[in-house]
């Protein structure tokens, strides 16, 4: 992903257990602040979802999108790409995990966004550090809690 925002933050539990959270879709609603309606639109294999549609509203920002996913087989990495929007064109992300020790994994998000109506890249890049740096922080009280 040319272009992108990465960041990443230390969660206090397994790879395995973090993965977990990140691939159960039907409870993004419950902690993830900006999904309104979250809807796995091809289940994949049962145990990870292929295709998912969100319906975001964060608060002046309000799109319904359609993403991909890919699993790797490791378990420790996700990548999405999108595949329809209202206001993007495009959207790639990934999370990576890295196990530290028993207990404790680096979690980390990148991003890449581009939306239909014009926009500066330094406010670009900025909206997408705010998202990626909610993302890490919703995700880790949602793990640790």
């Amino acid at each position: 992903m040319a272009d992108r925002t990465e960041q990443s933050i230390v969660i206090n539990a397994d790879a395995e257990a973090i993965m977990a959270v990140i691939a159960d879709f039907a409870r993004y609603p419950e902690w993830v602040s900006a999904a309104d309606e979250v809807t796995v639109t091809d289940p994949g294999d049962g145990r990870r979802a292929k295709q998912v549609r969100f319906r975001l509203d964060a608060g002046v920002l309000r799109d319904t999108y359609e993403l991909s996913y890919t699993w790797a087989p490791t378990g420790d990495a996700v990548e999405w790409d999108l595949i329809s929007s209202e206001l993007q064109t495009a959207q790639q992300g990934r999370y990576s995990l890295v196990q530290q020790t028993s207990g404790s994994t680096k979690v980390t998000y990148e991003l890449m966004v581009d939306l239909a109506i014009p926009i500066i890249g330094a406010l670009k890049r900025r909206a997408e550090k705010a998202i990626t740096d909610v993302a890490l922080k919703e995700l880790k009280k949602r793990v640790e809690g």
